[in-house]
């Protein structure tokens, strides 16, 4: 369980992202989802009604994430695009060279973090080794039983 008194860090469009898939769960999906379980009751005998269970394992599901949005969104801490400076910080987007390879990324807090997107968290080893760098430094960093060296090339 989280503590109560901690903060979400989120950029400002981390927080746009988190409000809109917000307001499509529970104006969308939440009444959509009582409608498939009133459809199911229908079915009659709710024991041996895999439609009634599956949606209600949904409805529970949803309800899990819409309380964690609510939370997220409740104590989210705003940061400012960083503005182009000569250490990594949080909101920052730097060029990194790891091991032979050439990596960009943004270090965003842990609830938007996603690789997918290229936004790693500062919580994880990596994004916490690299704060505070400066372009030109290296630092090695190890994720499991793997050692990585990191060299920052750029902070854009």
């Amino acid at each position: 369980m989280q503590s109560m008194s901690k903060k979400f860090i989120l950029t400002s469009e981390g927080l746009t992202e988190l409000r809109q898939e917000y307001e499509s769960l529970v104006k969308e999906k939440r009444p959509a989802i009582a409608q498939r379980i009133n459809r199911a009751r229908e079915f009659g005998d709710l024991a041996e009604n895999s439609e009634y269970d599956a949606a209600k394992e949904e409805q529970a599901l949803l309800e899990h994430r819409i309380n964690l949005l609510e939370e997220v969104l409740n104590r989210a801490q705003i940061i400012q695009a960083a503005q182009k400076s000569d250490i990594v910080v949080i909101g920052s987007s730097i060029v990194v060279q790891m091991n032979d390879e050439v990596h960009e990324f943004a270090i965003v807090g842990s609830v938007e973090a996603d690789p997918a997107k290229n936004k790693i968290s500062n919580e994880s080893p990596v994004g916490q080794a690299l704060l505070g760098l400066k372009p030109g430094e290296t630092i090695e960093v190890a994720v499991g039983p793997v050692k990585s060296k990191l060299k920052v090339l750029e902070i854009k």
